[in-house]
């Protein structure tokens, strides 16, 4: 069956923004008197938006977060969205190629506002229209709750089967599942390093690089 639909996760699967989560998590701990923690740390609490992302570094520190916690993450990462943060090699190619295919597709956990920013300060919001980008804070309930992605579906006119989820963790595999797409997993990205390889059933498509999409009949 052909594809009629690619939707991507941000983080981890079209940018690594990996240094610049890490850096906003560790200022944040560092204001509240705590140790600042590693990049490989803050990758394995990535995936599920930033409020939880806010609570595991504070549970990593074990330190009370204080009840303004996530706001002050917030402020601190809108200065930071771009300071290290890239598309992945390829990227720009791959989705102008895919784009020709199928419409495009964007559901993250994260905030749409930072999420468009990053697309658009990395030139790659071209190959998204706007009302084909979902973040974690709209009305739909964030992933793995298939609420955006079947929105998504149902714009495009695309049925699950017809439809690619293309992500790097565990909580974009559950998604797909969860409405029943096709799932491409990222292993270049740092939101596999943590994906329980046990669960997978073997008829994941499993990518070492973005071109690896290509290939995708």
């Amino acid at each position: 069956m052909s594809v009629r639909l690619f939707v991507f996760d941000l983080d981890g699967t079209l940018v690594d923004s990996l240094r610049d989560l890490a850096n906003s998590v560790s200022e944040l701990l560092a204001q509240c008197g705590a140790r600042t923690l590693a990049e490989d740390e803050v990758a394995a609490m990535v995936g599920e938006g930033a409020a939880t992302l806010v609570a595991r570094a504070f549970e990593a520190v074990t330190l009370t977060p204080p009840a303004d916690a996530l706001a002050r993450f917030l402020a601190i990462y809108d200065t930071r969205l771009l300071d290290y943060t890239r598309a992945y090699d390829g990227i720009p190619a791959v989705l102008e190629a895919l784009g020709a295919r199928a419409p495009l597709a964007v559901l993250t956990n994260k905030p749409r506002a930072a999420t468009v920013r990053i697309l658009n300060g990395l030139k790659l919001g071209q190959f998204f229209a706007d009302d084909a980008i979902i973040g974690g804070d709209g009305p739909l309930s964030r992933k793995p709750d298939p609420a955006g992605l079947a929105w998504l579906c149902a714009r495009a006119g695309a049925s699950a089967p017809e439809t690619v989820m293309v992500g790097d963790s565990a909580v974009d595999w559950r998604t797909a599942r969860a409405f029943g797409t096709r799932i491409c997993l990222a292993r270049y990205g740092f939101g596999f390093r943590e994906f329980p390889r046990a669960e997978l059933r073997g008829d994941e498509i499993l990518l070492d690089r973005p071109s690896d999409l290509l290939a995708v009949p």
